[in-house]
Parts: C-alpha cells; sequence; structure tokens
C-alpha cells in the first residue's frame, strides 16, 4: 500500500445482494442505540460502550473526518437505504484492507453481516484495487467465524494479533478473501 492514499468519495452508496449499504445520515441519531448499544456489540468490538446519542454523534463526526483522510469508511447497512440494521466498515492499514461489521440484535439471523461483508469486499476489489480483505477475528465469537466463512473467507496462516481493549485482553485471527 501506498504512503499516499486517496480519499474515499465524499458521498457512498453501495448496492447488492438484497442490501443498500449508504452514508450514515443526521436521522439516524436516534436509531443508532437499539443498534450499538448491545452486549455483544460492547464485547467483541471496539465501539464505545455505553452506545447513545452522543456517542453515535461522535462516531460519525469521527467517520467523516476518518474517511476524508482516507483511512475509514462506515456504512449503514440497509435493505432498501432507508432503516439501518448494522454497520459495515471498510479500514486501510498497513497490515491490509480490513472489513468490519456489527448488526443490531434486533435483525440478526438474516445473514446481513456476510452480505455486506461481500459488498463491501467487492467495492475493494473493484474500485480500490485490492487483492485481499481481511478480517479480523476473535476464535470464539461464533457468529462473526460464521460470517467470515458464509462469505467465503477462508483462516490466514499468520500470528495472532494480541492485545487489549475495554479492560479485557483478546486474540485475533486473520482471515481473508482474495480478489476473484
Amino acid at each position: 500500500m501506498s504512503s499516499t492514499t486517496s480519499s474515499f468519495p465524499e458521498r457512498m452508496e453501495l448496492t447488492g445482494d438484497g442490501l443498500v449499504l449508504r452514508d450514515w445520515r443526521e436521522a439516524d441519531l436516534a436509531a443508532m442505540p437499539a443498534l450499538f448499544d448491545d452486549p455483544d456489540v460492547a464485547y467483541w468490538t471496539p465501539i464505545v460502550s455505553p452506545f447513545d446519542e452522543a456517542a453515535g454523534r461522535a462516531r460519525l463526526e469521527r467517520d467523516r473526518w476518518m474517511r476524508a483522510e482516507g483511512t475509514v469508511v462506515l456504512l449503514a447497512i440497509t435493505v432498501d437505504g432507508h432503516e439501518p440494521l448494522g454497520e459495515v466498515m471498510l479500514r486501510r492499514a498497513p497490515e491490509g484492507t480490513e472489513l468490519g461489521y456489527a448488526v443490531g440484535p434486533a435483525h440478526r439471523g438474516r445473514g446481513l453481516a456476510a452480505r455486506a461483508v461481500r459488498v463491501m469486499a467487492a467495492y475493494a476489489f473493484e474500485q480500490l484495487g485490492v487483492d485481499r480483505v481481511i478480517l479480523e477475528l476473535e476464535a470464539e465469537n461464533a457468529a462473526s467465524v460464521a460470517v467470515a466463512v458464509k462469505a467465503g473467507f477462508r483462516l490466514l496462516d499468520v500470528p495472532l494479533i494480541e492485545g487489549e481493549e475495554k479492560g479485557r485482553p483478546y486474540s485475533l485471527q486473520t482471515w481473508g478473501l482474495d480478489r476473484p
């Protein structure tokens, strides 16, 4: 990856696999706590907890800054471009192009995360020209491992990523999906 990365488009909307991935809007702030203020999201992701409307506003501001910088883009997962059901992330980093996701508890079990990851991966391959996208997951997070498998990722033979977040240690496996 080059040290100079072009920024993402100011506005984004990706469609495919029965989904519309779109920019977060100010109007979504009221819906964000129901998606992200959840014990599973708090435990398995770096998303702040508790998550309230103020946390949502801070997330939107940080998203705009990181997008303009060309490092991260966060898109709302929707089926029709309206109600947000979760979020998908693309992050450019020295270790690779990483995807991440979170789906609100009321919307789980519908394949939204796997489909959103596939749509975002297609964007990374076709528009950004990357050769591989990665997911970094804890092996104990069975739901995320199932998403990786369903989306066509394979576990890579690379060292675990060890760290601590929110007062607990973690070990992340790296899963990869190569350009078709």
